[in-house]
């Protein structure tokens, strides 16, 4: 029996990041508010090529032109 996030597609972390946005926006104002500060993060990730580190990038930049790319292409 497969798990339900891997049948559809996702990985672990992923739906981790779902599930979690889905408590936080369900509680009431004031808790919900203190939550998402809570669930920002500002990683960054550099690509080394031959020993030398690239472009400092947003996680979430890459992201979001990830998504954007694949979104063209389908």
């Amino acid at each position: 029996m497969a798990f339900a996030w891997k049948a559809s597609g996702l990985t672990y972390n992923k739906y981790l990041s779902v599930a979690a946005r889905v408590v936080r926006r369900s509680l009431k104002d004031d808790k919900r508010l203190a939550a998402e500060r809570r669930g920002e993060m500002e990683l960054r990730f550099a690509k080394w090529t031959n020993g030398k580190q690239g472009d400092m990038k947003s996680v979430a930049d890459a992201n979001a032109a990830a998504a954007v790319e694949s979104a063209s292409s389908s």
